[in-house]
């Protein structure tokens, strides 16, 4: 599975959306357009990443503009896996 796959079943666990996340594109927005991701869905996310992905991400990494869309959160995943 890649990347984007892993993170759109986490997306779709954690938040619920019940296969909703399907038709997400890397340009989908998330923070402000998904009422189900709220302050204590964002910590949720990250700590199902950190497991399923076996990251350590530090709380001064995390802003609006990481879960700005998909494709955002996308990319700082696979950033911190080959950092």
């Amino acid at each position: 599975m890649d990347t984007k796959q892993e993170v759109l079943a986490i997306l779709d666990d954690v938040l619920s959306l019940k296969g909703r996340s399907a038709a997400f594109t890397l340009e989908t927005p998330l923070l402000g357009a998904l009422p189900e991701l709220d302050s204590m869905a964002v910590v949720a996310v990250i700590t199902t990443l950190e497991e399923r992905f076996g990251l350590v991400v530090d709380d001064d990494e995390i802003d609006g503009a990481v879960f700005a869309t998909l494709g955002t959160l996308v990319d700082f995943v696979q950033n911190k896996l080959v950092a």
